[in-house]
């Protein structure tokens, strides 16, 4: 098995070149550069050192990874016959893929790497820009990044900022959580004779002609705390605080029973800001919602029973493990199997839970909505009309022996209770058979009602009246007129 040695060029110009490395890229045959674009290259070129360059690929292919993978298999290719000197700028385990690529590749026994050091551009950057790294300090990859990646609170680095394009992505995923103002550093060739460092506004970081495979940009650390307010971990503090000693005495004295209502309540008014098609009440009441999962997570943290973490663990792992189509290997053909397949799997993780079928339905729903859910179960298992006839007959039932109870002398208010509770029940029935949520039905009714009976009060304002000396005939007709607007 042939060995693949790997040179580190350095960060900066020859002078910066151990010897060691000098002299075996000097004798190095069959050698092979990522890239050419680098200060030591120019000196190697002038003493006649030959090599073959992989700068041709950038321009062959679309994508960075499948250069790279490009580049390993030809240097794999090589090495079936001999051993190969492959050099890559700044030192080989830091922002180098095809290392990486190579490493792997001799896991799989296919040759063997040898890694022959070199400096980082890291130790000339951490100089030049005058930072200390253990004040906490990220470097990531320009070419391949996910937004949520990065620390706002740290020194960052987005090394491999080859041109506008990658600059542009750099930028407009900052330009999401940072001032389009913010101040960043262009660092380009760091370490060498032509080092230049630029500091411009974010905005402009894709308006920079100096960029090349030598350019990285760096971010200064946010010290601005309400820079900070859409981060959770800021939430999350501030809630700790609340509920800390020298916090506020209301929130340090709730339990989650003290709560409840609170949730309950703003869960409604997130209801009417979905029904109003307001997007800034949506993004109020959602915000409202999230403060009580977050003081209830907190009073779990501060009795050492629970913390945000497990909530967040617990509610990851179950979205990952009830959509098996998306993170698994199952196939699904609509969105009715998606239905079939979750409902599946929360039997099987709630089959040890309960003695019931009914007991998986959450005790603390509005009961037209808990009737819903207990229907929806036992039609699960079986217990359900196959046609609506019945169910109308039922309600038509109900009725009956509602008015019959009504039509008695006694005054039996809990036998009259019961019999209305089960027209409400069959009603409930019909709903679900025609796929209609009885809790909103109920809620559009009632706001519905409110428009028009304020539609009423406004008329009777108007006309300067007072609603107690007015008729139900003379009030129903604005009724009427408030139906035919609309409202």
């Amino acid at each position: 098995m042939n060995t693949i040695f790997i040179f580190g060029l350095g960060a900066g110009d020859i002078d910066q070149l151990p010897l060691g490395i000098y002299r075996k890229l000097k004798s190095a045959s069959p050698l092979f550069l990522r890239t050419k674009e680098h200060p030591v290259v120019q000196v190697l070129e002038e003493e006649g050192v030959p090599f073959t360059s992989f700068d041709v690929l950038y321009e062959k292919y679309d994508t960075f990874e499948e250069v790279y993978v490009e580049i390993v298999r030809v240097l794999l290719e090589e090495a079936q016959t001999t051993d190969v000197f492959y050099a890559v700028p700044g030192h080989p385990f830091v922002a180098e893929k095809t290392v990486q690529l190579l490493l792997e590749a001799e896991r799989q026994q296919k040759c063997r790497v040898v890694i022959e050091g070199g400096q980082s551009f890291l130790d000339a950057l951490f100089t030049s820009l005058r930072i200390d790294p253990i004040e906490g300090f990220q470097l990531i990859d320009a070419t391949s990044f996910r937004e949520d990646e990065w620390q706002l609170t740290h020194h960052v680095v987005f090394c491999q900022v080859y041109d506008s394009f990658i600059a542009s992505e750099v930028k407009l995923a900052l330009m999401e959580q940072l001032p389009d103002d913010y101040q960043v550093y262009v660092v380009v060739a760091v370490g060498s004779a032509d080092e230049k460092i630029i500091q411009i506004p974010l905005y402009e970081l894709d308006r920079m002609t100096e960029l090349s495979n030598l350019t990285s940009v760096y971010v200064p650390p946010v010290k601005d705390e309400t820079m900070l307010y859409h981060r959770f971990e800021t939430l999350r503090r501030v809630i700790a605080t609340l509920r800390g000693p020298n916090g506020c005495p209301w929130d340090r004295k709730q339990t989650h029973e003290s709560l409840k209502k609170y949730l309950l309540e703003e869960t409604y008014e997130l209801f009417d800001a979905i029904d109003k098609h307001d997007d800034d009440g949506i993004i109020e009441e959602l915000g409202d919602v999230l403060l009580q999962v977050m003081l209830h997570a907190q009073i779990g943290e501060d009795e050492g029973i629970f913390s945000i973490v497990d909530v967040i663990k617990g509610i990851t792992e179950k979205m990952i493990r009830r959509h098996p189509h998306v993170f698994g290997d199952v196939t699904v053909q609509n969105a009715d199997e998606v239905v079939e397949n979750w409902q599946r799997i929360k039997e099987r993780e709630k089959q040890d839970r309960t003695k019931s079928l009914l007991d998986e339905v959450t005790r603390s729903l509005p009961n037209l909505l808990k009737a819903y859910e207990f229907q929806a179960k036992a039609a699960k298992a079986g217990f359900d009309w196959d046609d609506v006839k019945p169910m109308w007959d039922k309600v038509e039932e109900e009725i009956k022996e509602f008015k019959n109870e009504i039509s008695k002398n006694h005054q039996n208010l809990k036998k009259r209770m019961n019999e209305f509770g089960d027209i409400l029940f069959a009603l409930v029935n019909i709903a679900r058979y025609y796929k209609i949520n009885p809790e909103e039905a109920l809620h559009a009714t009632n706001m519905k009602f409110y428009r028009r009976f304020s539609y009423i009060e406004e008329q009777v304002k108007k006309h300067g009246l007072r609603m107690e000396s007015l008729s139900l005939q003379q009030l129903d007709q604005w009724w009427e007129e408030a139906k035919e607007k609309g409202l």
